[in-house]
Formats: C-alpha cells, structure tokens, sequence
C-alpha cells in the first residue's frame, strides 16, 4: 500500500539542523492542494476530470462550426470555453501538487511513482480536450467574431486571440494527438532523467559530499581557495556525466526540431516568440542591444574587478566572489522576511499584504535538503488555489534578492488569478517584470540604508552582477541555445563540440577579464532552462530592462504609479506588452526602450568607477 504522506510533515532532518543564524526555515503546507497522495480527493478528482474531459469530447467534438453558425451560437461556445477552462482548472490543481511534491523531494521513488503516474493520466486525460482549440481555429473568422459579439464568449477574448496565432502551425488532429501522447516517452522523460540525475549528483569539495545548490553557492564564498574547490568539484562531476547529458541535449534538440519542422515554425524559437506573445523583431532588437552592451557592461565591469582582486584577470571561479575586505554576512530569515516586506509595503501597503500572505499561511519552502530541487522558482498552481515559492536558503545576501524576485511572482500571480485558468497566466517576457520590480525594491531599500562606503561599494557590485547575469549571461545563453539547436539540424553533437560552442559564447560575452580554466567547458549542462524552457532566458533580459526603464518612471511619477503598476500585473495574461506599457510611456519595439535599460546598468558600473577613484 501507497504509504501517506502528508503535507505538512514533521521537520526534516535537515530542516531541524537549520543555521543557529538563519533561523528556522519554513516548509511549505501543500494540504491546500490536497491532503496526502493517497487522499480519497486526488482520485475523485483525478476521475472526476477523466470523465469530464470525455464528456466534453462527446459533447462538443465536430460540431463547433454548427455551433457557431446558430442564433445562440456566442452563448452556447461561451458556456463550451467556460466549461473546459474548469476541467483545466482540476487538472492543473492535480499536476501542480505532483509537481511540487515531486520538486520536494525527487529522490523519493515513491514520490517519483505517484508524479510519474499523475502526468500519464492527465496527458492521457487531456488527449480529449485537444480538438477543441483546433476546431476553434478552423472556424471562420466572420463567423466567430459574430459569436464574439456575445459577452459570454467574448469575455474570453484575448485567450480567443492567442489561440487563433497557433492556427497557421496546427495539424490534423491525429496528429497533434500523437504529438501530445508522445510526449510522455520522449520530451518529458527526458526532462524528468535531466532533473533526477541532476538532484542526485553530489561534488566532492573539500572531502564533503554536497549537492549542486550548495556547491554553486560555495562560488560566492569569501575564500578563494573554497571557490576554486567548488569549481573544480563542479567540473570533475559534471564531467563524469558528460556523455549522459550530450545524450539528453542531442534527444531534446532533436526532439524540438521535428515538432518544428512539422508544424511549419520557420525560426528555430518561433514558437518560444509566439507563446511568450512577443514579436521577432523585438527579441532580436533586444539580443542585438545586448551583445552590442558587451563591452560597456561586462567587459568594463569585470576589468574593474579584477582590479579590485589585484589582478589582470579573474579565474572563472571568481567571477561572483564578493569583494576583497568586505565580509559576507548571514542574514537570518526573519530578517529576510522583513527587509523585502518593508520594501514592499513602502511601495505598496497591498502589495506586501499579499506576499505576507505567503510567511503566514506555509506556502514557502525555505531549507537546503537532499533530493530537492535546486535553484528557486514560484508556482502558480492553479486560480483557485494560490501559488507556492520553493527556495534554498542559506543566509547570503543573494538569498534574500531571491526571495524578493520569486515574491514578486507570487504576488503577481495572486493578482492574475481572478483572470481565471485561461486568461491569468502571463507571458514569460512580461513574468519576469514583477519578480525583478521586487528585487529592484528590495535593492533600492537596501541600498539607502547603507552609509558605509566598502558595503555600499559591495552592495553596487552585487547588484551590477546580479544584473549582468540576469542581463548578459541570459543573452549568451540564448546565443548557445540558437547555437545548439541549428546545429543539431546537421547531425547529432558531440560532447566536444558544444563544450567549444559554449566557451565560445561565454569568451565573447564575459570578455577578456575572465580565465575560463579548464573545465568550466562543461558548465553548461547543469542548466535547467535548457532543458525545461528551451530559448526561455532571454525573458530574463526582457524583464529585467523593462524593470530598469519602469522604475526609472517610477522615480519620476508623482503619484498614481503604484496602483497602475498593479493593474498591469492584474492583467494577467489578458493584455499584448504594448498595451500594458502604454500607461507608463513605454514601448519596447523601439530601440531606445532597450538603451534606456542598458543604460542603468552602465550608469551603476560609472558609479562603482567613481567609488574607486574617489577613495
């Protein structure tokens, strides 16, 4: 029998030993979702769903265009959207608890069982939900904006728009089926093998085992000689699983190709453009804006450092070290808590409400543990449930930025959510808005309260990295990704090849201060996003220049900037960029829009310059 695993459990081991200096760690209550695994309400759902998609299907299948052609034809395919928005809505709530459980604990193999079996019934579940939107973009467009007319259907009006953007790509309906079934054997499987290989990698540094989180995390020590042991560490494990993770990426790349080349894309990332809502042409002005800034960001940045460590150039391990003579606090967590909720509620009394509501009623998961999932994200489960904010928290002044970014997901989700299953997820470009708004408050916060000139100095240089790597390294990793999948079009990739295709990139955009020795060649593979959201990382440098030319507004506007700035995430996913950036004078299909981005970076790296010259 399936033993019963509630939420929330006693501590865990590592939980119980948490840092005397950072507190005791929350874990996160998912009983919100459901109970346990075995809860009577996960198969009555997961039933109930089963039956509701067939249902549908026997309901509406092959009959859409007749439907639409009636006199009540708006009302009648409001009520067929409004119904299987709810059906997502039970599936999504039962994905997202699998989910989450799984990114938990991934080691656990029956944890491992209960996710894997979850998303086979759900993709076998949601096979009968596939015909609807194909049959929505073979009506006629006369025809629906006729049945638009009507508020029932035309409530969900921007989801119609999306929908109707896939149709030039879709295919008949077999095989658009085959393609969804398939998924479970080819893309998913892999990234679930990329995921439990990766949480179950340990790196030898120093005679200690450790997992990766904590291992990055050593790349911020104050000790070069236990970066350089991190780095090493990470390069003779990494390497040890080389050919497994080639494997994997030439399986996805190739994977991706062949749904391209069937569905018609033409660009190798149309397809990450067209769900992200955001025109070609905007993404390659922002890359080319980018890789422009090099010199005048990173190159300049990193030669000043390196000046800073007393050298000519930075071994890679150092790229993120703090700064020489200024030692690293631990921040405990109340005090993290209340550092991004001050900042918050100066900005806004409701938006820190709203992520209060995260502290008080469980829906962070704090401490480092074995098996779980590294990194942080915020998940949005579904509208009628509320997110959850996974982190690894270990009291570095990182740690609290990142609690900031992923609530200001949260938040951003608990304000999209009355949009309802269809309508309040937001694109990725446009996500990353208020999780860098967040950070940039907390930052700001931070930074005003700072009167000693080494920490403001440290505070400046932290955040210009932070910036770089949100803004720079995303770009060349997106560079990489084009790399790799236009290639993988010729043929499979050795592992030599994408460790040079990867160096390549990171020479080009880190520049000539940084020495990458020796096995930082294979740092690519432990990245996610290539695996989970394949051209994903450029949404990284959208947001965060969206946030540097919005908060620039925001410094200027006398009043009334807060509350537009929550109406715009309010929107959720029901609004183009454009519209949401009007109200703030913003456009980012003009070329200054991303100079203007740019240039807070440069103008922060001025002030670090005359930190030193005024010394």
């Amino acid at each position: 029998m399936t033993p019963i695993i509630t939420q929330a459990p006693a501590r865990s081991a590592t939980a119980n030993k948490a840092s005397k200096s950072v507190g005791s760690l929350p874990e996160w209550n998912l009983a919100d979702l459901y109970p346990a695994m075995d809860a009577p309400a996960v198969k009555n759902d997961l039933d109930r769903g089963e039956t509701e998609c067939i249902e549908f299907e026997k309901a509406y299948k092959g009959r859409l265009a007749d439907i639409a052609a009636s006199p009540s034809g708006g009302r009648t395919l409001g009520e067929a959207v409004r119904r299987y928005e709810a059906i997502q809505d039970v599936l999504g709530r039962l994905g997202s608890y699998a989910g989450l459980l799984h990114s938990g604990n991934t080691s656990d193999p029956t944890i491992g069982k209960f996710y894997g079996d979850m998303q086979e019934r759900i993709t076998g579940a949601s096979l009968h939900l596939l015909f609807f939107t194909l049959e929505l973009n073979r009506l006629d467009d006369a025809a629906l904006d006729k049945a638009r007319a009507d508020p029932a259907l035309g409530h969900y009006r921007s989801w119609l728009e999306d929908v109707r953007k896939w149709k030039p790509y879709e295919l008949e309906d077999r095989v658009e089926q085959l393609f969804q079934e398939k998924t479970m054997t080819g893309n998913s499987a892999f990234v679930r093998l990329f995921d439990e290989t990766m949480v179950n990698l340990e790196f030898d540094v120093d005679r200690q085992r450790l997992a990766l989180e904590p291992t990055l995390k050593l790349l911020l020590d104050e000790k070069e000689k236990k970066r350089k042991a991190a780095s090493n560490a990470l390069a003779k494990t990494l390497k040890q699983n080389l050919r497994l993770f080639t494997h994997i990426t030439n399986t996805l790349a190739k994977d991706s190709e062949i749904d391209h080349r069937w569905h018609g894309f033409g660009d190798i990332a149309a397809s990450r453009h067209l769900s992200n809502r955001v025109e070609p042409e905007v993404v390659e002005a922002l890359v080319s804006s980018v890789r422009d800034a090099y010199p005048r960001l990173s190159h300049r940045y990193y030669s000043l450092k390196a000046k800073w460590f007393g050298k000519k150039r930075l071994p890679h391990w150092d790229r993120n070290a703090p700064l020489p003579k200024v030692r690293d606090r631990i921040i405990g967590w109340p005090e993290a808590q209340n550092t991004v909720l001050t900042a918050y509620g100066a900005f806004s009394p409701k938006m820190a409400s709203i992520a209060e509501r995260f502290f008080k009623n469980h829906w962070i998961d704090a401490p480092v543990r074995k098996g779980k999932s590294p990194g942080a994200f915020a998940h949005p489960t579904v509208p009628s449930a509320h997110p959850y904010v996974l982190l690894n928290y270990q009291g570095k002044p990182r740690d609290v930025m990142t609690l900031a970014h992923e609530l200001g997901h949260g938040v951003h989700q608990v304000l999209a959510a009355p949009n309802g299953p269809l309508m309040a997820s937001t694109p990725l470009t446009l996500a990353e808005t208020a999780s860098v708004f967040g950070e940039m408050l907390t930052f700001k916060k931070l930074l005003a309260e700072t009167t000693d000139k080494k920490q403001r100095k440290a505070m400046l240089a932290a955040k210009v990295e932070d910036m770089i790597n949100t803004v720079v390294r995303q770009i060349a990793f997106y560079s990489f990704e084009r790399k790799v999948h236009t290639e993988r079009r010729n043929g499979e990739l050795t592992s030599e090849w994408l460790c040079n295709a990867w160096l390549e990139v990171q020479r080009e955009s880190l520049g000539p201060a940084i020495d990458l020795r020796p096995g930082y060649e294979v740092f690519w593979t432990y990245i996610p996003h290539f695996i989970h959201s394949p051209f994903y990382v450029y949404a990284y440098a959208f947001g965060d220049c969206l946030v540097n030319s919005l908060y620039a507004v925001y410094e200027r506007a006398s009043s009334g900037f807060a509350e537009r700035y929550l109406e715009m995430l309010a929107a959720g996913g029901t609004k183009h960029h454009a519209e949401l950036l009007a109200p703030f004078g913003l456009d980012a299909r003009d070329p200054k829009f991303w100079q203007g981005g740019l240039g807070v970076i440069e103008r922060m790296i001025g002030e670090l310059e005359a930190l030193d010259s005024g010394k």
